[in-house]
């Protein structure tokens, strides 16, 4: 009985990984900036099973790794966490996988509800 059980968790498991959101690889993003000014972001992506890890490349350059990371079928999310003159800020990434595109929404930690969208897409 108790191999069966395992077994069957397994089945589960490795199941619920083929759902999972195929993300691997770099992804670009073409947004507006607070100004209204065009600005394109990098991210690479590695997926590994449920966990997401990769490196988010922004505005003023350089890459920031990204934590918290988690697949959960289409949809993704991690968090990546800036500093700018001095101050820390966490920026929390929710996107939904269609394809070759991520629709990101995102949202500043203690930021009031402010939030803004964008589409990512698969890079060649």
């Amino acid at each position: 009985m108790l191999r069966r059980s395992l077994f069957s968790m397994t089945g589960v498991l490795l199941a619920a990984s083929l759902w999972a959101a195929d993300v691997t690889g770099k992804w670009t993003a073409e947004m507006r900036g607070p100004q209204g000014n065009s600005r394109q972001a990098t991210m690479d992506l590695k997926a590994d099973g449920n966990t997401l890890t990769g490196t988010v490349e922004g505005m003023r350059g350089g890459s920031t790794p990204i934590s918290d990371g988690k697949i959960d079928g289409d949809n993704i999310s991690f968090s990546v966490v800036r500093e700018f003159q001095g101050n820390q800020f966490k920026m929390n990434y929710k996107g939904v996988v269609k394809g070759d595109t991520i629709h990101f929404t995102v949202s500043r930690e203690g930021g009031e509800g402010r939030t803004f969208e964008f589409d990512a897409k698969r890079g060649s």
